[in-house]
């Protein structure tokens, strides 16, 4: 299997099972695009809950992680899923930042 391919099956189980045990998780998956998000969308009481959880996107072979508004470290649950940690990006920093970053270690 290329990397691409199973990239995408690792971007689908961790979704998956990020949003198994929450009925109101939506898993939004565009296979086309390489796009894969977990929306929220529900009442409590008076209150609505709507956003985004976390996007992550497959481009040029590595994993984009776009938004993250969990307490999860996505990148350390890529990494147990045996995706290199060259091809995990920080999306949502700058690419100054994301220079930086390049040079980090994740335990």
């Amino acid at each position: 299997m290329d990397r691409i391919n199973k990239y995408r099956q690792i971007v689908h189980q961790f979704l998956e099972d990020f949003a198994k045990n929450d009925a109101h998780a939506q898993l939004i998956f565009d296979i086309d695009r390489d796009r894969y998000l977990v929306m929220h969308n529900e009442w409590r009481d008076d209150y609505r809950i709507y956003g985004c959880a976390m996007q992550l996107d497959i481009i040029e072979g590595q994993i984009w992680i776009q938004h993250n508004s969990t307490e999860i470290y996505i990148e350390r649950e890529l990494i147990k899923r045996d995706v290199s940690l060259q091809d995990i990006i920080f999306g949502f920093r700058s690419p100054s930042i994301r220079k930086l970053l390049a040079n980090v270690k994740v335990t």
